[in-house]
C-alpha cells in the first residue's frame, strides 16, 4: 500500500500554521464589533470622566470634617444644597458642609469624598448627622480615573466583549477597527458524496462533513461558502477548487486525502500553481489522512472524508487557525471549553500518535468523572453522545483510571 507523503506531528502543523498572515483589518460599526479581535491600539479620545463623580447616593463632603465620626459620636454638617445629576455643581462645600449627591453626580467644589446615605441622617431641616469617616476620594471616581486622553484602553489583539463596548460607547468611539472574518469555502469529494436533500442510492451517502464543518466554521466566527458535492474527477476537482479559490480566504475540503487509487485531492492541490504541501498525514488518531497546503498565501486543509474524524481534526486544527487568522493567539490545543474530570475507566493508545478520545462527563462524589464513549470508527452517533474528548499524548501509551485529565467540549 502506498504511504503517505509527508506526515508530521501536531506540534509541527501549529508551527506550519504560524507561518500564514493574519487576515486584513477593517473597521466596523461598535454594535458589530461584539466578539471581533481590535486590529489597532485604540486609544481615549477624553478623559472618563471629565470631572470627578459620585460612586454612591450620599453626601459630598470634605473627608478632613469627617475625622473622628462614630455612632455614638457623630459629626454634625450643614447642608450647602443638592448636586443635579447630569449637570455642572453651581454650589461649593466649605468646611462644615456638606452637599447631596446621587450616584453618577459631579462632585462639588471643595469636596474631595462621598458619605454613603446609610452612614447619615437629618439633624433639622439644614443639617446632617455623620455616623462613619472618610478618607479623601472615598465613593468617588477620579477625573480621567477610568480612561485619560490619550492612553490606549484597548490594545490591539483583545477580543472585544461587552464591557469593551460599553466602554468605547463610553467614550464616544462609534466605529472600530478589527480583523476581518474569514471566509471559508467548503467542498466534499467523492463519488458516494450526495447532497443532503437527496435520499441516497445504495453505497451512497449524503453530504454530511459540509454542514458539520460549516457550524464549526460559524462557531469560530468565519464565513461560509458551501459548494456542491465534487466526484472523484480530477479535472472536475481542480476546476472547483480555482473556483474557490477565487473568493474565500481558506479552502476546506473532505474526503480523498488517504492513500487509495481514487484519491485525488493531493495531486490536484499540488499540481496548482504556487501550490505548497506542508503535511500529508499528521500523527494522531482520529484524522490522520489530514492534507495541510498552500495555495499562494491562502491554506487548504484536507480533511478525512469520515465524518467524525473530519469533525475532531477540525476542532484540533482548524478552529484555532480560524480564531488565529481573525487576529487571536493561535493556542496549540483543540478550541471550546475544557473541564477538568477525573478518567472512569483505562485507557490505551499506541506510542507515536496523538489520540483524541471521546468521552462523556458525569458526576462521581460531587467531581466531573470523564467516561470513554466507545463504538464503531464511522458512528456519529458518539460524538452526539459525548460531551467532548481527552488527548493522549504523543509518546504515551494510555491513561489509568482515576488520572485527572482536561476534557475539551465540544
Amino acid at each position: 500500500m502506498p504511504e503517505f507523503f509527508k506526515v508530521v506531528t501536531p506540534v509541527q502543523v501549529f508551527e506550519t500554521l504560524l507561518g500564514f498572515n493574519r487576515l486584513a483589518v477593517e473597521t466596523v460599526p461598535l454594535d458589530d464589533a461584539l466578539h471581533r479581535v481590535c486590529g489597532a491600539d485604540i486609544t481615549s479620545p477624553e478623559d472618563l470622566p471629565p470631572l470627578p463623580r459620585s460612586t454612591m447616593d450620599g453626601y459630598a463632603v470634605r473627608a478632613a470634617d469627617t475625622f473622628g465620626a462614630s455612632d455614638s459620636i457623630p459629626t454634625l454638617l450643614d447642608v450647602a444644597g443638592a448636586v443635579t445629576m447630569g449637570q455642572i455643581p453651581g454650589i461649593t462645600v466649605g468646611p462644615g458642609q456638606a452637599a447631596a449627591i446621587p450616584t453618577g453626580g459631579f462632585l462639588p467644589l471643595g469636596a474631595d469624598a462621598v458619605v454613603m446615605v446609610e452612614y447619615t441622617g437629618p439633624a433639622g431641616e439644614s443639617a446632617i448627622e455623620i455616623s462613619r469617616p472618610v478618607t479623601a476620594g472615598e465613593n468617588v471616581l477620579g477625573k480621567a480615573e477610568d480612561a485619560a486622553r490619550g492612553d490606549i484602553v484597548i490594545p490591539i489583539g483583545k477580543r472585544l466583549l461587552p464591557q469593551e463596548i460599553g466602554l468605547l460607547a463610553g467614550l464616544g468611539i462609534t466605529r472600530v477597527p478589527v480583523y476581518r472574518r474569514p471566509k471559508a469555502a467548503l467542498i466534499s469529494t467523492g463519488d458516494e458524496i450526495v447532497p443532503v436533500t437527496d435520499t441516497p442510492q445504495p453505497g451512497m451517502i449524503r453530504d454530511i462533513n459540509s454542514h458539520s464543518i460549516a457550524a464549526l466554521v460559524r462557531a469560530a466566527g468565519g464565513e461560509v461558502e458551501m459548494f456542491d458535492p465534487v466526484p472523484d474527477d480530477p479535472v472536475l476537482l481542480r476546476c472547483a477548487l480555482e473556483r474557490a479559490l477565487s473568493s474565500v480566504d481558506i479552502l476546506v475540503l473532505s474526503g480523498g486525502s488517504s492513500v487509495g487509487e481514487r484519491d485525488h485531492m493531493l495531486r490536484v492541490v499540488s499540481s496548482l500553481p504556487s501550490a505548497v504541501v506542508h503535511a500529508h498525514g499528521i500523527a494522531i488518531s482520529p484524522g490522520k489522512p489530514t492534507l495541510i497546503a498552500s495555495v499562494g498565501e491562502k491554506p487548504v486543509f484536507g480533511l478525512p472524508g469520515h465524518p467524525v474524524s473530519a469533525l475532531v481534526v477540525a476542532q484540533v486544527f482548524l478552529a484555532p487557525f480560524l480564531l488565529y487568522l481573525q487576529g487571536q493567539e493561535l493556542k496549540r490545543t483543540p478550541a471550546g471549553m475544557r473541564v477538568s474530570a477525573v478518567l472512569a475507566s483505562s485507557v490505551h493508545s499506541a506510542q507515536g500518535r496523538e489520540d483524541y478520545v471521546r468521552v462523556k462527563l458525569e458526576k462521581r462524589q460531587g467531581f466531573p468523572a470523564a467516561r470513554p464513549v466507545f463504538g464503531k470508527s464511522g458512528m456519529l452517533s458518539t460524538l452526539v453522545k459525548a460531551d467532548g474528548f481527552i488527548v493522549l499524548p504523543i509518546h504515551a501509551e494510555g491513561l489509568p483510571a482515576g488520572e485527572t485529565v482536561d476534557v475539551f467540549l465540544f
